[in-house]
């Protein structure tokens, strides 16, 4: 007998590791991965490839207007058995990953109109439950009713250091201070912004992972997700 397939929630503050732990969480337990950040770094590009925002400017009435137009996926990559994101046909994983979109994504995920239509987005993807879902508002605004919600986070520094490794090694041109000054930004935006502002749930679980290694933040969190599976 197949167990009962649960909604799981996982949000936290900017490069603490949770698309990676929910990649990792919904293989294990054959779960369908949806990542939220990758679809508001979508929006992002599009936005910043139309011209609508940049280190100085945002046209956030042109954006809105646009939005019908903006249709993201996710495809399998059958190399990596990884989902990566699709917009308007066209793959974008790698282009979404970079300092420059990272620069403007909280702007973008600010605008209430631009949640609305990804929230819609994501009840979707949700509805037939056995789901992992990341994000900034996942257990208190998306699935506020998920049976396991998790809260991640990590000092700022940490998560710098992390994010500025992982933007090298893809080869970008970035310096540490410009990677934390980043870090320490969309903190600040996604926590003070009024729509969906970033908050731990009340019931969420809260994972601190500046001292711990990707395996034992994995199996801290695949234990949780037994047990509530099992109790579930």
């Amino acid at each position: 007998m197949k167990d009962k397939e649960i909604i799981i929630a996982i949000d936290g503050h900017s490069s603490t590791g949770k698309s990676t732990v929910a990649k990792q969480l919904a293989k294990a337990l054959q779960y369908i991965y949806v990542d939220t950040g990758a679809m508001y770094r979508a929006v992002t590009l599009y936005a910043m490839r139309k011209g609508y925002v940049d280190e100085f400017n945002f046209n956030q009435e042109k954006l809105e207007n646009d939005l019908s137009l903006v249709s993201i996926k996710f495809e399998l990559n059958k190399e990596n058995g990884l989902a990566e994101a699709v917009l308007n046909g066209e793959n974008v994983e790698r282009e979404i990953r970079t300092l420059a979109v990272s620069k403007h994504v909280s702007k973008i995920a600010a605008v209430s109109l631009v949640r609305k239509k990804l929230v819609e987005q994501q009840h979707q993807m949700g509805k037939d439950k056995g789901i992992v879902m990341d994000g900034r508002d996942i257990g208190t605004v998306v699935f506020p009713n998920a049976e396991l919600k998790l809260f991640m986070t990590a000092t700022a520094k940490d998560r710098a250091e992390r994010r500025f490794l992982e933007l090298k090694d893809r080869g970008e041109d970035v310096t540490y201070e410009d990677v934390l000054k980043n870090v320490v930004n969309r903190d600040h935006i996604d926590s003070t912004r009024k729509d969906s502002p970033l908050r731990k749930a009340g019931d969420a679980i809260k994972i601190d992972n500046s001292n711990l290694s990707l395996e034992q933040q994995f199996e801290q969190i695949l234990q949780l997700a037994k047990t509530t599976i099992r109790n579930s």
